[in-house]
């Protein structure tokens, strides 16, 4: 992957002033400006939401104002690094929290680099506000944005199985995490579902993921398992999609990268954890070797799956990954996946469907999704819907035999390789933004990435718990 350089500054005494304000501090900031105040009120200019004025000097532009309304968000801000004039400029002090802004800032700024210029390089902003754990903790979430968007919107001819598998190992290398690798046989026996679902491609599939212990923790600290959902692109099988419904398929390994974004978020905050990370990188092709239609496989949790459909293969994916996180007796386990369009007809694209077996984990991620402006909706594991998954041939089918309520059974299938009592998180999300809006360029997105940290922050260390066994 590239080097993420964030569109930031050290403090410049040439750069411009940024004046930022909401409609209640208007009049201040004009009677303040004087002459440049006046003009702005002569201009209208009214502080709404994404309001911007440029203001003039002797030499040019001299500053500007722009309006945030009501939004405390960070996403008014990602607005201003294309539409400030090229240069540098200097947030001024105002009614918003300073790390808000600059993580705003930088996810507006950013653009997919892969293979055309841009039109032109985003403004910077000069970081001579007070540095404070908030401000280092923002910019360490942009990287991580930054990262798991980049991964997204890489091409799949690109980034395939072993492509991905190299972004985890290379992961772990940086934060000197524990690696491993998993291919070839010995992928056909600790990972069957994954080599299932993987058989159809020219690329193999492979399991990667790491351990890390934050220089805090020890061997009873709290475990965190994140397992994703790594399907670098899906034909859908022989259940073939339609034509437009491959058109993003290259973002069907969203999960995965979201899984790398929080723990690269986790990791470089040294939080005084355990970490355990495991992801499916795997191609759903068609070919002379690819699962069919009515197969039967075998799981690493021991239970056999008749393959109903072939294009519902991410579950398949996550219940080898699952069985093997929750048998490590996790604090938490959490997965992400692009996992249905059933979500997303429920939910749209912008709400991650949120399914937990903890009501005390699931309230802390509400919570903090919405005191982080990351928002994810809860749906039910219900357990009437359960036996739709039976089959006449196998311990289960991979899909229901009724058109109802597709992300609650996916979740329901992937509970059934989930260990007894292990707190869990499953989240089904879009992992992409249909069109861009202000902090959200259209492609790879990194959902719920900031709910997750802040929940783990918030519940496992402002409570201690259980103390966890070692893995072995």
């Amino acid at each position: 992957m590239q080097t993420i350089e964030l569109p930031c500054a050290g403090p410049d005494p040439a750069a411009l002033p940024l004046h930022v304000v909401r409609p209640g501090g208007l009049e201040t900031l004009l009677a303040r400006l004087g002459d440049a105040g006046t003009f702005l009120r002569q201009s209208g200019f009214a502080a709404k939401p994404g309001e911007l004025v440029l203001l003039a000097g002797a030499a040019g532009v001299a500053g500007a104002a722009f309006g945030l309304g009501d939004d405390r968000s960070p996403y008014p801000f990602g607005d201003l690094p294309f539409r400030l004039p090229e240069g540098v400029w200097r947030l001024l002090p105002g009614d918003f929290a300073a790390d808000a802004a600059v993580l705003g800032f930088c996810l507006g700024a950013y653009r997919f680099r892969g293979f055309k210029p841009p039109r032109r390089p985003p403004s910077r902003l000069a970081l001579d506000l007070p540095h404070a754990p908030a401000l280092a903790a923002a910019l360490a979430e942009t990287r991580a944005i930054w990262l798991v968007r980049d991964l997204i919107n890489t091409p799949a001819n690109l980034l395939g199985p072993a492509e991905l598998a190299d972004a985890v190992l290379a992961l772990a290398q940086r934060h000197g995490a524990e690696p491993m690798r998993v291919a070839g046989a010995a992928l056909d026996d600790a990972y069957p579902a994954v080599a299932a679902v993987g058989a159809g491609s020219l690329r193999p599939p492979v399991v990667a993921g790491f351990a890390w212990r934050g220089s805090g923790a020890d061997a009873a600290s709290p475990l965190v398992a994140l397992c994703g959902k790594g399907v670098c692109f899906d034909t859908g099988g022989y259940d073939i999609k339609p034509p437009d419904g491959m058109l993003r398929m290259k973002k069907d390994m969203g999960g995965a990268a979201i899984v790398l974004g929080i723990a690269q978020v986790l990791m470089q905050a040294d939080l005084p954890i355990r970490l355990m990370v495991r992801i499916g990188c795997v191609e759903n092709s068609i070919s002379g070797s690819a699962m069919r239609p009515s197969d039967v496989i075998r799981t690493r949790r021991g239970l056999s799956v008749e393959v109903g459909n072939t294009d519902a293969e991410g579950r398949l994916v996550l219940a080898d990954l699952l069985a093997e996180a929750s048998d490590a007796a996790p604090a938490l386990l959490l997965d992400c996946a692009t996992l249905t369009g059933a979500a997303r007809s429920a939910l749209g694209p912008d709400l991650p469907a949120l399914f937990a077996s903890d009501d005390g984990w699931a309230e802390a991620l509400l919570a903090a999704g919405a005191a982080v402006h990351d928002p994810v909706w809860r749906l039910p594991l219900w357990d009437g819907y359960d036996p739709w998954l039976d089959s006449p041939i196998a311990d289960l089918n991979n899909i229901a035999g009724k058109p109802f309520a597709g992300a609650i059974v996916a979740a329901l299938f992937l509970r059934r390789f989930v260990a007894a009592r292990t707190p869990w998180l499953h989240l089904d999300l879009y992992a992409w933004n249909d069109a861009t809006r202000p902090g959200r360029p259209d492609g790879g997105e990194a959902q719920a990435l900031r709910a997750v940290c802040a929940a783990v922050r918030g519940k496992l260390l402002a409570e201690p718990g259980d103390r966890n066994t070692p893995v072995t």
